[in-house]
C-alpha cells in the first residue's frame, strides 16, 4: 500500500498532486531548488528536500537527487507529475531499480510511445487510423525524398523524438525539402539526441483532438472521453475543453473506440492521451500517446466527475480501475485556459516577475502555483459550489471548486527559470455557452498586479467568433494574432461581442488605462484639486459655466504616446474622464491592506492600478498598461531617456554592442535568456553606446539596466567626453 509519495516537480501541479494525496491521506515529501525554496507548493509536506540550484538541469531534471531524495525520505514511490522527468525512461527505470513504486506507465512503455516511428506503427497494427506516411525514420535526404514523392506534397517533417512541435517542418513542393531536412536534422540532433525524420502527410487546418484512457495491471482499459486541444499557439496549446466541439456523434464513438483499441493492444497501464488530428471531412488519424497525466487533464475531471490523480495512485498501487466503461458518464461542458508570465505586446515573449499581489476569481477552478490568501494548506476548499452562479452541472461532482469572494492576497513571484505558465483556470457549465461565458468572466476577474500576463489576449480569445462558435483548427490563434491590428487585439475578436461601453471594450487599452490612472491621482473628496492635476476651477463638485469643460487635465505618457486626460464629472467614487476624445465612466477604491493598489471598473472592463516608481500600471482586463504622468516625465539627459533595461529577470547571454557604437532604434543590445527562451534587448531610440552595466553569465533582475545610451550626433557625444 502506498503511505508516502516523492512529488518529483514542482507549482501548480505539485500542488495538484498533494491535494488528492491529503484527501486520501497519504504523506507527500515536495522538493525544491534554490529558486523555489520559499514555494507554496512545499506546504503540508512531511519532508522538504533541497535537490540543487535554481537551474533545471541541475534541479528538478537531476535523477539521482531525486531518487536519492525519495530513498532518504521513506517514499513508497515517486510521481513526476508532467513536464520536466514525466516521460523521460531513465528516470522511471531509476525508481523502480530503488524499489519505489513509478506512478505511471512503465519505462518500456514511455521508451516506446517516445519513438513516434514505433508508436506509428503499433498504433497501425492495432488498426488505428494512421496517416500516410514514411514506414521508418531516416537522417537521408533521398530517403525521405522518394517517401514525401510517394505520400504527395505537401509533407510534413517530424523529428522522430521531438515534442510539442519542435522542429517540425511543413514543406510543400520537393524543391524546398533538402534544405528542410537539413534543418530538421540539425534541430533534432541538438534537441533530442536524435536526428532521425518521419515524414507524414499534412493536413490543412487541422483539429487537435485527444482521448483521456486509463489501463491496469488486471487487462482493463478504459476511455473518460475526448478533449479539444486545438487552441494552439506556435503548436502549444493554450485552450482546452471537453467535450470536443461540434463533434459528430459518430465520429466520437469511432475516435473512443479507436484510442482504447491501441491501448488495450499495447497492455498500457496507467494514465494516458492518445493525441490525434481531424481533418475538414472529420477523419481522425493519429498522432502521438502521451504517458503521463497531461497539462488539461481537469476538463476530463470537471464532465466525469473522476480524480485522475486518485485513479494514478490506485492503479500504481496495483488495483483495479474505480469504475467500468459503462459507469463512466459524461455531463455538462468544461473549458480550460492557461495562465503565461508572458508579454503578448511583445511577441509573447516571457515576463517573470513578481505579482505585488494576487487576486484569482470565486466560482471557478484555479489550479495555480500560488494562492490568493494565507492558506495553510493552498488551493481551493473541497465540496464548493460550482462555478459563477451558473446553472449547476446535475449529477457531476465539483471537489475542486471554491466559492469564496474573491479577494487580494499577499504577492508571489514567478522565476524566471522554468515553464512561464503558472496558473489555469478551468469553468464549467451545463453546455459550452454557459462555459464559455463564465470562463470569460473569471478571466476578467483576475488580478496579478506588477506581473506581464496573456490574461488579455485569453479573454479576446474566447470572444473570437471562431472560438464562440466552435469553428477550429490548430492554426487559429497563430492566424488572429498575424493579423491583429493592434498588439493586443485578436483581429476580428472585437466583433465576437460589441461592448456597450466601445472605448472600455476589446481593442486599444492604452487611454482606457490612462483614464484609470487620472482617476487614481484624484484628491479625496471634499479636498482641494492637487498636483498633478492643474486648470480646475474650484472644489470638483463646484457648478461650472460651461459643462463641457473639463474640471482639471493632466498629461499621461505611454512609451512615445501622450496623452491628455480631462475630468468631466465626479459623483462619489465615480468619475468620467475624457482621454483622446473618448469618454470614460471609472469607479475606483482603495483595495485594504494593499498600500497604492486600486481595483474598479471602466465601462464594463475590471481594472486594478498600481502606483510604480516610475509613474503608474494599470490593467485593463488583464491588458497591462505602465504610465508616467507630468512628474514623472523624463527631462533632457534624464535617466529614463538614457538607459536600457531588462524586462524580465534572466541570465546575460549575450552583448551584441561596445562602449561607442552607434545603433539605431531597434537594434539589439543584448540578449537575456529566461523561462527557456533568449529575449533579445532591443534599442528604444537611435544613439551612442555611452556605458555597459552586463556581462556575459549576470543574473539580472527585470528593471536592472543593461546599457546607457545617448540620443545626440555621435560627435555631440564625442564633443562631450572629451
Amino acid at each position: 500500500m502506498i503511505k508516502r509519495v516523492l512529488i518529483a516537480n514542482r507549482g501548480e501541479i505539485a500542488r495538484r498532486i498533494a491535494r488528492t494525496c491529503r484527501r486520501l491521506g497519504i504523506e507527500y515529501v515536495a522538493v525544491h531548488s534554490d529558486a523555489d525554496r520559499h514555494s507554496a507548493h512545499l506546504a503540508g509536506a512531511v519532508e522538504q528536500v533541497r535537490i540543487g540550484p535554481a537551474a533545471a538541469a541541475d534541479s528538478y531534471l537531476n535523477v539521482g537527487a531525486l531518487v536519492d531524495a525519495a530513498v532518504r525520505t521513506g517514499c513508497d514511490a515517486v510521481h513526476p507529475g508532467y513536464g520536466f522527468l514525466s516521460e523521460h525512461p531513465g528516470f522511471a527505470a531509476a525508481v523502480a531499480g530503488a524499489g519505489l513504486v513509478w506512478i505511471g506507465p512503465d519505462a518500456e512503455m514511455i521508451t516506446a510511445m517516445g519513438d513516434k516511428a514505433t508508436a506509428r506503427a503499433l498504433m497501425a497494427a492495432a488498426g488505428v487510423p494512421v496517416l500516410p506516411g514514411s514506414e521508418t525514420a531516416t537522417e537521408s535526404a533521398e530517403e525521405i525524398l522518394a517517401d514525401a514523392e510517394r505520400i504527395g506534397y505537401p509533407v510534413m517533417l517530424k523529428p522522430v523524438a521531438g515534442g510539442g512541435g519542435k522542429g517540425m517542418r511543413v514543406v510543400r513542393a520537393a524543391a524546398d525539402l533538402p534544405d528542410a531536412v537539413a534543418e530538421a536534422v540539425r534541430l533534432g540532433r541538438s534537441s533530442f539526441g536524435d536526428g532521425r525524420l518521419l515524414v507524414e502527410r499534412y493536413v490543412e487546418h487541422p483539429r487537435h483532438l485527444e482521448v483521456q484512457v486509463f489501463g491496469d495491471r488486471h487487462g482493463d482499459v478504459v476511455h473518460l472521453y475526448e478533449r479539444e486541444c486545438s487552441l494552439q499557439r506556435r503548436h502549444q496549446k493554450i485552450v482546452e475543453e471537453a467535450p470536443a466541439a461540434n463533434l459528430s456523434a459518430t465520429v466520437r464513438e469511432e475516435l473512443l473506440a479507436a484510442a482504447v483499441r491501441g491501448a488495450r493492444s499495447l497492455g498500457y497501464v496507467n494514465a494516458g492521451t492518445f493525441e490525434f488530428i481531424l481533418d475538414a471531412e472529420e477523419r481522425f488519424y493519429f498522432l502521438e500517446v502521451n504517458t503521463r497525466l497531461q497539462v488539461e487533464h481537469p476538463v476530463t475531471e470537471e464532465i466525469t466527475g473522476v480524480d485522475l490523480v486518485e485513479w494514478q495512485l490506485l492503479v500504481a498501487d496495483g488495483q483495479r480501475l474505480p469504475l467500468a466503461q459503462d459507469e463512466i458518464t459524461a455531463t455538462g461542458h468544461a473549458v480550460e485556459v492557461r495562465v503565461y508570465a508572458e508579454d503578448p505586446a511583445h511577441g509573447f515573449r516571457p515576463a517573470p516577475g513578481r505579482a505585488s499581489a494576487v487576486r484569482w476569481p470565486a466560482g471557478v477552478r484555479v489550479e495555480a502555483a500560488f494562492d490568493d490568501t494565507s492558506s495553510a494548506y493552498g488551493g481551493p476548499p473541497a465540496d464548493g459550489p460550482s462555478a459563477g452562479g451558473a446553472e449547476p452541472v446535475a449529477g457531476t461532482p465539483a471537489p475542486f471548486h471554491g466559492g469564496a469572494a474573491p479577494a487580494f492576497g499577499t504577492g508571489a513571484d514567478v522565476p524566471p527559470f522554468y515553464d512561464p505558465m503558472f496558473a489555469k483556470l478551468v469553468a464549467r457549465g451545463p453546455d459550452r455557452p454557459a462555459a464559455l461565458r463564465r470562463l470569460l468572466a473569471a478571466v476578467r476577474g483576475t488580478a496579478l498586479p506588477g506581473l506581464t500576463t496573456n490574461l488579455g489576449f485569453l479573454a479576446e480569445l474566447l470572444q473570437a467568433p471562431a472560438v464562440v462558435a466552435g469553428r477550429m483548427d490548430t492554426h487559429l490563434v497563430d492566424a488572429l494574432t498575424a493579423a491583429a491590428a493592434a498588439p493586443a487585439g485578436l483581429g476580428d475578436a472585437e466583433a465576437a461581442a460589441p461592448s456597450p461601453s466601445a472605448p472600455a471594450g476589446r481593442g486599444d487599452r492604452v487611454p482606457a488605462a490612462a483614464a484609470c490612472a487620472a482617476a487614481m491621482q484624484l484628491p479625496p473628496l471634499g479636498e482641494a484639486p492637487a498636483s498633478p492635476w492643474h486648470g480646475a476651477v474650484g472644489p470638483f463638485d463646484r457648478l461650472r459655466l460651461d459643462p463641457l469643460a473639463p474640471l482639471g487635465r493632466i498629461v499621461l505618457r505611454h512609451g512615445g504616446r501622450t496623452l491628455d486626460a480631462g475630468l468631466l464629472a465626479r459623483r462619489g467614487a465615480t468619475v468620467d474622464v475624457q482621454v483622446e476624445g473618448s469618454r470614460f465612466t471609472v469607479t475606483s477604491a482603495a483595495v485594504p491592506g494593499h498600500a497604492g493598489l486600486v481595483q474598479g471598473a471602466v465601462g464594463d472592463a475590471h481594472w486594478t492600478g498600481l502606483r510604480t516608481a516610475t509613474g503608474w500600471e494599470i490593467a485593463v482586463d488583464g491588458h497591462r498598461v505602465a504610465l508616467a504622468g507630468q512628474s514623472f516625465a523624463a527631462g533632457a539627459g534624464g535617466a529614463a531617456d538614457t538607459t536600457v533595461t531588462s524586462q524580465m529577470p534572466g541570465t546575460v547571454v549575450g552583448l551584441l554592442c561596445e562602449v561607442g557604437d552607434r545603433v539605431e532604434e531597434g537594434d539589439a543590445l543584448v540578449i537575456v535568456e529566461a523561462m527557456k527562451m533568449e529575449n533579445r534587448i532591443l534599442a528604444p531610440f537611435s544613439g551612442v553606446v555611452t556605458g555597459i552595466r552586463c556581462a556575459v553569465r549576470d543574473l539580472v533582475a527585470a528593471e536592472q539596466v543593461l546599457v546607457e545610451l545617448d540620443g545626440a550626433p555621435e560627435e555631440a557625444v564625442a564633443d562631450r567626453a572629451a
